[in-house]
């Protein structure tokens, strides 16, 4: 249990699934208030989790330990302005979902002197198996960094940078990363169809494949290279069906994937920054 009181400003799909896993590890409904202007959104939530609802940011702020910022990027500088005052006013802990908003923007936003934890979540969260990298500016206390910890912790895996740089690589990986996973699985299925499955059929394979392969490794003390040598037989169709991926360079075209996506990443924080 705590005693922490937690407002988060934006209630859409990340701010359900942070609320629905914070409630199931103990969290007081009655110390988590959301901010939001759709009132249907506000009526969903308070429907389902019994937390105080309301469409004024400052105000959820102005009693708040800790401040979730789960807006979109596009609007985050002109939620943070709005809620500035009660920011300085309440000193709480700000912790950003927003992606590519850089934390010293944001504290300049939000007046300065805000103890900042900017972080990048991935969408698995929604089903509380999200991978989330966390960054905290130096107005962070260690108390303030086990909170910020302990909230991301209830939709999935957390770790923390130490190079805000750092955070671009991330978005790359993880953040865009399951992109690359549903296109991955969309191609096998495609490609089972070809050779004569029923859709359904190859949909179902492709998809617990790729839940299985994942058990493994996160269940596995080895890296993903010797899992992946001890199910490739020599000479057996594993083998000839890895050895087709490398001659078509496959890891060359992710490195490039990744690389484009961590650069798009930097421009939009120059873009979204000033």
């Amino acid at each position: 249990m705590t005693n922490h009181t937690l407002s988060f400003i934006g209630g859409g799909n990340m701010a359900h699934s942070l609320i629905g896993g914070l409630i199931a590890d103990g969290w007081p409904a009655d110390r988590i208030h959301v901010a939001d202007t759709d009132a249907d959104q506000l009526a969903q939530l308070a429907e389902r989790f019994s937390i105080t609802t309301s469409r004024d940011n400052p105000a959820v702020v102005a009693d708040a330990d800790v401040v979730v910022l789960a807006v979109k990027p596009q609007v985050i500088h002109t939620v943070a302005s709005e809620i500035s005052a009660a920011v300085q006013a309440r000193q709480p802990l700000i912790i950003s979902i927003a992606a590519g908003i850089r934390s010293a923007d944001l504290d300049r936003w939000l007046g300065g002197n805000s103890a900042v934890v900017r972080c990048m979540p991935n969408t698995p969260a929604l089903v509380q198996s999200g991978a989330t990298a966390l960054i905290a500016n130096a107005r962070v206390s260690d108390e303030q960094r086990d909170l910020a910890e302990s909230i991301l912790r209830a939709v999935g895996l957390t770790l923390w940078l130490e190079d805000e740089q750092l955070m671009d690589a991330v978005t790359a990986l993880s953040g865009s990363g399951p992109a690359y996973f549903f296109l991955i699985m969309e191609a096998l299925q495609e490609a089972g169809v070809q050779l004569g499955l029923p859709e359904q059929t190859a949909q179902l394979l492709a998809l617990q494949t790729a839940f299985g392969a994942a058990k493994m490794a996160l269940e596995s003390d080895e890296d993903a290279a010797t899992l992946r040598r001890r199910v490739t037989s020599p000479g057996g169709t594993t083998e000839r069906a890895l050895q087709t991926l490398e001659a078509g360079g496959l890891r060359e075209l992710i490195a490039h994937a990744l690389t484009a996506a961590r650069d798009r990443s930097r421009e939009l924080a120059d873009q979204l920054g000033q």
